[in-house]
């Protein structure tokens, strides 16, 4: 496990035990308590702050006969990964079950996080990934009652979501700010439902802007110490004037608790999310139709661009905007719709926020005099595919032949594989490109870039060398089968799966 985690604080519940401890306060200083203001932006907003709560129906894993149920332990438990082993390769009497007759039957999990109401007709702002896969949800608001919500889109690239719910009484909501206009230092309240408490106030301050930590292709988060644990997601971060300026995503942390490294998709970002979720029940992104790189000070110097700025043009497509427009390989990009562009991920940013069907400026570079173009945006295709709003100038992968077997999608170790993971050249084996999220080898934490190098003790190089093995395994009635699996850096482990 790395020293530092970046996770959703989305919470599934479980048994749990919490550790209340007390710390003296004596000689603290009163300005160390944060602005007046604080109380009253909570007591003015907490009735729109709303929890979360999802029920998804999951395939039981492991329990053999005998009824022995395994027990629902919290994730990160010491004890889960032991339970995990004893009970799913535990016997009932007489050696097992024959033909599943005693499979354990489909399992309700539960999971909560948080929300805010924006319109008092029931429309609430929450994250993806609190109601993903869900097969029901609802909303609890401040004072217990319980609604269920239907949902009414979702964007996985920003991970939000909206839900709407028939309210049975007037509801209060709150208004989005403008995130553009926060300081570093300025005081921030997080409200939310950290680890199933129930609404909580907390406070700290913006510790940084336009945050990129590669979680996604339009990151621009804020970073905030103000307290944000699992089970907050979805929730508001508010200014001192009780405006929404963000909405809280992710943690860094060892631990999955608060260590002051919180991460809220900013107000602008989210409001042009939710207006267009509403209105189409989808994202409809611009498109410029240019594959565009960094501007190196190698690349400014001979391009005669100071200071090195902007995004190079290294291609464009035949059938997008910027061909009429007359923008050409070579052109860097400095500005866009008015906006100056520092870089290739700015570039993105601002082309997907832009409106399909606009006419804008773009002021490019070329032979070290600016021009500006006019060009009307398209229209990102494909939403589900993870690519940004303009392609990045990287060479096209080699096409890559999987096979399936044990929950994971497989593949022969080529020079693209190797480089997309990181994987030396001294590992020999089969590369794990997915993981199914509901089988033996997600629990058994296998992952994308891991290696198996044997099956059974024995070496292998494709998929196909895998199943074969794993059909004779079953074929001799084994239960499970074990493997010799390496990481990029070739520290090796072995892992048992069930074959069932």
């Amino acid at each position: 496990m790395t020293a530092a985690t970046i996770a959703p604080t989305r919470l599934r519940l479980g048994l749990a035990a919490l550790a209340v401890g007390a710390f003296s306060a004596l000689g603290t200083p009163a300005y160390a308590r944060g602005p007046d203001g604080i109380a009253d932006v909570a007591e003015k907003v907490i009735d729109a702050v709303v929890n979360i709560s999802t029920s998804q129906t999951v395939e039981a894993k492991g329990g053999g006969g005998g009824g022995n149920a395994m027990p629902q332990l919290p994730p990160g438990s010491p004890f889960e990964e032991f339970f995990d082993d004893f009970f799913k390769n535990r016997k009932g009497p007489g050696g097992g079950s024959k033909g599943g007759e005693n499979s354990p039957a489909p399992r309700k999990t539960n999971s909560l996080g948080s929300g805010f109401i924006i319109d008092t007709s029931g429309v609430v702002v929450t994250n993806n990934h609190v109601i993903a896969d869900a097969d029901e949800i609802n909303v609890i608001l401040n004072d217990g009652t319980k609604i269920k919500a239907e949902l009414v889109g979702v964007d996985k690239k920003t991970d939000l979501a909206v839900l709407k719910f028939k309210p049975s009484k007037p509801l209060v909501s709150v208004k989005f700010g403008d995130s553009d206009k926060l300081r570093l230092g300025d005081w921030v309240v997080a409200i939310g439902n950290p680890f199933s408490l129930g609404g909580t106030v907390t406070a700290g301050i913006v510790s940084a802007k336009n945050r990129d930590i590669s979680s996604g292709p339009y990151d621009s988060y804020i970073q905030t110490d103000a307290s944000i644990n699992r089970g907050n997601s979805g929730g508001p971060l508010f200014n001192l004037d009780g405006d929404v300026i963000g909405v809280n995503t992710l943690i860094i942390s060892p631990s999955g608790g608060s260590i002051g490294i919180g991460f809220a998709v900013p107000s602008k970002t989210v409001a042009g999310v939710v207006d267009q979720l509403r209105q189409f029940g989808e994202l409809r992104r611009g498109w410029l139709g240019v594959r565009i790189q960094s501007v190196t000070d190698e690349i400014a110097e001979s391009l005669n661009i100071k200071p090195p700025r902007g995004a190079l043009v290294a291609g464009v497509d035949d059938k997008g905007p910027a061909k009429p427009a007359g923008i050409e390989p070579g052109d860097v990009v400095v500005k866009f719709d008015g906006k100056d562009v520092k870089d290739p991920k700015d570039l993105s940013r601002v082309v997907a926020d832009t409106a399909v069907g606009k006419e804008v400026d773009v002021v490019i570079i070329r032979k070290g005099q600016e021009e500006t173009k006019k060009v009307m945006l398209g229209r990102l295709q494909d939403p589900d595919k993870v690519q940004a709003a303009v392609k990045t100038d990287e060479p096209a992968p080699e096409k890559t032949v999987t096979q399936k077997a044990l929950g994971l999608d497989l593949a022969a170790l080529s020079k693209d594989l190797r480089t997309r993971y990181k994987i030396k050249d001294s590992v020999k084996g089969v590369v794990v490109t997915n993981v199914d999220a509901n089988s033996d080898a997600a629990e058994k934490r296998l992952s994308a870039g891991d290696v198996i190098v044997e099956v059974a003790q024995e070496a292998v190089s494709s998929g196909a060398d895998i199943q074969k093995r794993v059909d004779q395994l079953k074929k001799d009635g084994k239960k499970s089968v074990l493997l010799l699996v390496s990481n990029a850096e070739g520290e090796l482990r072995f892992v048992a799966l069930s074959v069932q």
